[in-house]
């Protein structure tokens, strides 16, 4: 679907938020624009540095986003030290700045709410491999439903319909 996604904005917003597979809990990485339009996301068995350094290498490499001009993240030790090993390995831009604020990741927060009513109302994952896959489906449908989608409205049915008809295969 990545292919279909209208482009980002460079103002990044970039949070986590936990997932229950099995018995533990995992973390869902997830980056939005100013604009609320989902850039990319990543579920990790840790929050720690390397984990964060994956999800901006994962981010740099999606094809619907521009270079980011900020990058806003909550107040966790991580994000400083992969940030700036990020720009210096020139995963980042140079004059990409990181931002640290508590209330301006609230547009990511709010956004957190749609992805987790969904995955409680499935409960809880069994593995790692299935809660991955889930959760990429349930991220593309919440991109479709937010209007993510070239030439595709976020409230047309139809046009949904034949989106994922047309990618998978399958009469939806």
């Amino acid at each position: 679907m990545r292919p279909h996604l209208k482009m980002s904005g460079p103002s990044y917003r970039i949070n986590e938020t936990y997932v229950k597979v099995g018995k533990e809990w995992k973390y869902l990485y997830r980056a939005v624009n100013s604009m609320v339009c989902t850039i990319e996301f990543m579920l990790s068995a840790k929050r720690d540095v390397p984990a964060a350094k994956r999800f901006f290498k994962k981010l740099m490499s999606a094809d619907h986003r521009r270079l980011p001009f900020t990058i806003s993240t909550d107040k966790h030790a991580s994000y400083p030290e992969a940030f700036t090993t990020s720009v210096k390995e020139q995963i980042l831009p140079f004059d990409c700045k990181l931002r640290r604020q508590k209330y301006l990741n609230n547009i990511i927060e709010q956004d957190h709410r749609a992805i987790r009513r969904r995955w409680r109302a499935m409960q809880c994952f069994r593995s790692f491999r299935t809660a991955e896959r889930a959760l990429e489906g349930v991220e593309a449908l919440h991109m479709m439903g937010k209007g993510q989608v070239k030439r595709l409205d976020g409230r047309d049915a139809a046009g949904q319909a034949k989106l994922v008809g047309s990618l998978f295969g399958v009469a939806a």
